[in-house]
């Protein structure tokens, strides 16, 4: 991925959404081209020279200071993850040639006994890019219950989470607000892929996304950021019918090893009564199935 390309599409689509009139400029009504503000504009209300803005904005200045960014961040009002995102998009070293191929993601043996512990809540752990790379019987069940459980075992097959929510009609039809979901899901990405600018795994998602789903095109095309790690989704599930649940995103503090989603619900409420009924049916469904290289027909 080109850094300096996401920067260059990150000022043009933020500068895009602003209008002369939400931060107090006149037009005296002449005709515009564009609505949004214009370089000049921009680089006005920041404090530096039009010049100097339009060779940032088209990537040719990699030298800009920390003051000048939070000056264009002032100016097009970027909130604090956004503003955190142009630090890092401006300061990442340009590199050349092919990107070295990116270590096998794994769960490490202390995120293995932490799935293990929370049995009976759903949890998954996920890879950079939204693989799954392990989940506790609660968290297959709720979020693809309909998938193979053994599939994160193999990574040619692993499930990926983000890929679901736009092209698995199973994840579609699990979230009652889809699009609070999917935003979420992108703005999420917008800054992995910042933090992660070499990855080709990641590329490659965004690049099967943005080719088979208008909607992930046009939600990718806005370059909104969502730092969201705490989030409260109504689920449609098949089995348990409706609940709302925080889906909890955690991390380590070096942003390093694969992250944890966990599922919960406030204690006795009908949410958590549905919860305690899909971790029962999950016990059960185990109870009841027959043991690998055992044929059930053989037993008893």
């Amino acid at each position: 991925m080109n850094t300096n390309g996401h920067l260059a599409d990150f000022l043009r689509a933020r500068r895009g959404r602003l209008r002369p009139a939400d931060v107090g400029l006149r037009t005296y009504g002449e005709r515009r081209r564009v609505p949004g503000l214009r370089r000049e504009e921009l680089a006005l209300l920041a404090g530096i020279s039009a010049p100097y803005y339009a060779r940032l904005e088209r990537g040719e200045s990699r030298n800009a200071s920390r003051e000048v960014l939070d000056a264009i961040a002032n100016a097009l009002r970027l909130n604090d993850s956004e503003r955190a995102h142009l630090h890092l998009l401006a300061t990442a070293p340009s590199r050349g040639g092919t990107a070295g191929r990116p270590r096998p993601e794994r769960v490490t043996a202390s995120t293995t006994a932490l799935l293990t512990a929370l049995d009976g809540t759903p949890a998954v752990a996920i890879g950079r890019s939204g693989d799954v790379l392990a989940w506790n019987r609660q968290g297959h069940a709720l979020f693809a219950g309909h998938l193979d459980p053994g599939g994160p075992s193999e990574p040619g097959r692993r499930p990926n989470l983000t890929a679901m929510v736009f092209l698995d009609p199973h994840t579609r039809d699990l979230y009652a607000d889809w699009q609070a979901k999917a935003r979420t899901v992108v703005g999420n990405l917008r800054l992995t892929a910042g933090r992660h600018p070499e990855d080709a795994a990641l590329a490659r998602l965004i690049g099967e996304l943005t080719m088979r789903s208008r909607e992930f095109a046009a939600m990718w095309a806005d370059h909104r950021i969502v730092a969201c790690h705490v989030a409260d989704y109504e689920m449609r599930h098949p089995l348990v019918g409706t609940l709302t649940v925080t889906q909890q995103t955690l991390q380590s503090p070096q942003g390093t090893g694969p992250a944890l989603v966990v599922a919960t619900a406030a204690p006795d409420s009908p949410s958590a009564t549905a919860l305690a009924l899909l971790a029962h049916a999950t016990e059960s469904h185990e109870a009841t199935s027959p043991r690998p290289g055992v044929d059930p027909a053989r037993t008893g």
